[in-house]
């Protein structure tokens, strides 16, 4: 791994869904390989651009000639039925459950219904507040998002700790003044050089509880 710091605090963590919590690149690069053949573009192409982005921004970048709502709508909805080969990331659940309910929540581009869906069918708990792509007008890399997650919790962004898998969220959480680590899971180890640390794995990262609700965060080497 390279040489970033090993240890550092916060009051609260902000976790990415797709790629940190839950692993689901199978049915989406299985639904966008799909899409890609009906509407004639190269999948390579998306597959470039679309973790970590909000459906419709993909679409507007790949395909700007067609309806993008039209078509998040019908992506969507696949996306939600379709649960063949999405599970629970390594670490995920120990992780949250070393976690106070109210010192951790959800950011994620895609819809609350299928955040939801996905959460539910991999075993990890709900949050009872969460920022999905409903709830912003930019998504990532704007930093509108993170900036949400971290008000819903109460915590000011230099206090906040984002775990992220895509550049896009790397940038956005850097951009809200938040501290990232990056898993390594879906990009290179070299895409994701913007973080403040780089771990292969959510075990990697272990959570001790300090005074007046901060945490000491330790990678393993």
């Amino acid at each position: 791994m390279l040489p970033f710091v090993r240890s550092f605090g916060c009051n609260a963590f902000l976790f990415d869904l797709d790629g940190v919590l839950v692993d689901s690149t199978a049915v989406v690069e299985r639904l966008w390989s799909e899409w890609a053949e009906r509407r004639g573009i190269e999948v390579k192409r998306i597959l470039e651009v679309a973790h970590g982005r909000r459906t419709a921004e993909t679409i507007s970048l790949v395909a700007p000639h067609l309806d993008a709502e039209a078509e998040t709508r019908e992506l969507e909805r696949l996306e939600v039925e379709d649960l063949d080969g999405v599970h629970e990331v390594e670490g995920a659940l120990e992780l949250i459950m070393s976690l106070p309910e109210e010192a951790w929540t959800v950011v994620t581009s895609g819809p609350r219904p299928l955040a939801t869906r996905r959460l539910e069918h991999t075993g990890l708990p709900v949050p009872e507040l969460f920022i999905t792509a409903e709830d912003v007008k930019e998504g990532k890399p704007h930093p509108e998002a993170y900036l949400k997650g971290a008000e819903i919790l109460g915590v000011r962004p230099e206090d906040c700790v984002v775990v992220e898998d895509a550049p896009s969220g790397i940038q956005a959480g850097k951009v809200a003044g938040m501290t990232v680590i990056a898993v390594a899971t879906t990009h290179e180890e070299d895409e994701l050089s913007g973080a403040d640390a780089v771990v292969n794995s959510l075990a990697e990262i272990s959570v001790a509880t300090g005074s007046g609700m901060r945490f000491a965060i330790r990678l393993s080497e």
